[in-house]
């Protein structure tokens, strides 16, 4: 199959000028992905918030953590990744299937270069299956009708929205999101979420929020521990509760705290 015209079409809407977040996290991850106007932006907060490479890093081990967790002795087989980002190592399907080898992931992004490398990256396992649709997250609907061409929501799924709702800044909009997504899947599903918050760093966490605010890129917002908890509202969060990625049963990794704070949550 020749994906050149697909992939032309979706290069045509990239703009190159302004900073793209999945494109800025890649360039803090270390990798290639990534123009002038991300490196910048990331220099630009990394000399006032050199902490965020942690973030990132520390984002990533807990996205592997979790999803080595529910594809193993929770039994997950399904996982929704809402907010991609650029692939780079350990991507949710290549944890999902090494330890399950039929799990089935459907990653949902909406930056161009992030879809263009989904397919050229992407692979499954023969006994799984991967997809990728091209939605944001404020049109679950979208997004759940896609999926359910890979998923089957008569059973569990995790939904991971890791670094993606704090780009959705109204409340009560995030809130109903969540509500959708979790309305659609049934009992024995988990929501996995990650968000910035300023309770570490406070003053460089609303210097980087005012920064890329005001730089022409997607609004970006922090939410509280309090904030972000009330997504969680009619679940059972997993032990440890709302913390830091890092501190999220961190089996002999780094603890040192960082802006992201997650939590875990299984519908009954």
């Amino acid at each position: 199959m020749n994906d050149a015209p697909q992939n032309a079409e979706l290069l045509s809407r990239l703009d190159t000028s302004v900073a793209h977040s999945a494109r800025l996290w890649n360039y803090l991850l270390g990798g290639k992905d990534n123009f002038a106007a991300d490196r910048e932006a990331a220099e630009q907060v990394l000399a006032f918030m050199p902490e965020l490479v942690q973030s990132a890093r520390y984002n990533r081990e807990f996205l592997g953590r979790v999803v080595r967790h529910l594809a193993g002795s929770a039994g997950i087989d399904q996982f929704l990744d809402i907010g991609t980002g650029l692939p780079t190592a350990n991507n949710t399907h290549e944890v999902a299937q090494k330890t399950n080898p039929a799990a089935r992931i459907v990653y949902v992004d909406n930056d161009p270069m992030v879809l263009v490398h989904a397919r050229a990256l992407l692979t499954s396992t023969p006994e799984g299956a991967t997809d990728y649709i091209d939605a944001d997250i404020r049109d679950p609907e979208t997004i759940l009708q896609n999926a359910a061409r890979t998923l089957d929501f008569e059973r569990p799924i995790a939904i991971m929205l890791l670094g993606i709702l704090n780009f959705v800044v109204d409340d009560a909009e995030a809130a109903a999101i969540v509500t959708k997504l979790l309305d659609a899947v049934p009992a024995g599903s988990y929501l996995v979420l990650s968000h910035p918050t300023a309770e570490v760093h406070r003053e460089a966490v609303e210097r980087a929020m005012q920064m890329w605010n005001s730089s022409g890129s997607a609004p970006i917002c922090a939410r509280t521990p309090a904030g972000i908890s009330k997504y969680f509202e009619g679940l059972e969060v997993l032990e440890p509760g709302f913390v830091t990625v890092s501190q999220w049963r961190p089996d002999g990794n780094d603890e040192t705290v960082v802006t992201e704070w997650c939590g875990v949550g299984f519908k009954h």
